[in-house]
């Protein structure tokens, strides 16, 4: 299952990639931005909105903050190992993508927030989708995971479309957040059940 994530996460990275130089893409990414700019409805607002501070990286780390001390209170201190290695990885990564492609935001005209840092890839997104993974990797065996795996699933699509909703972000960046959060997950997930603690009951 990992090795097939990684596989759909470098298509989509690849697939974003190609949309930074390809003129029909970019073409595109500014539609989507300024339709959904001109068919904003009053009752997706406020959810987009809360979905943006939700998602931002202070309230992400609050969240795994409080998941590892409840990981902590079950001794299961791989589980903290992993989710703190996924959220921190995926980030860095993210924001060292930023620094070096340095793609502007849409116009500030779209913007419903406040944004700092460069667009692509869209932070927002690498949070949820690596947060998402993180769930269902761990949760995969629980008795609900069906209907956790479906929420979070859930998670990472609404964050990504508010990103684009709120004029944050282009989707090709949206992509690009995803298929790193993706891969990272992925590929910290294969490392752990090749390693000696993966020998060990952690889920």
């Amino acid at each position: 299952m990992p090795y097939v994530l990684i596989l759909l996460g470098c298509i989509g990275l690849g697939l974003s990639c190609f949309g930074l130089l390809n003129p029909w893409m970019h073409r595109f990414d500014i539609f989507s931005v300024t339709w959904l700019s001109a068919h904003r409805l009053e009752i997706l607002d406020p959810i987009a909105l809360s979905l943006s501070t939700v998602g931002g990286l202070p309230a992400t780390l609050m969240i795994i903050a409080l998941w590892c001390i409840y990981q902590a209170w079950y001794k299961r201190y791989l589980n903290i190992a992993f989710i703190c290695s996924g959220i921190l990885g995926s980030a860095s990564v993210g924001w060292a993508l930023k620094y070096l492609i340095d793609r502007p935001r849409p116009d500030i005209q779209y913007q419903m927030v406040h944004v700092y840092g460069a667009s692509f890839p869209s932070a927002h997104s690498i949070y949820a989708m690596a947060l998402a993974c993180l769930v269902m990797f761990i949760f995969y065996k629980h008795s609900y995971a069906k209907l956790i795996m479906s929420l979070a699933c859930l998670w990472w699509l609404c964050m990504g479309f508010s990103r684009v909703y709120l004029g944050a972000h282009f989707p090709t960046d949206v992509l690009a957040g995803w298929s790193i959060g993706l891969i990272w997950i992925a590929i910290l997930k294969i490392w752990i059940s090749h390693s000696e603690f993966g020998k060990t009951k952690y889920f």
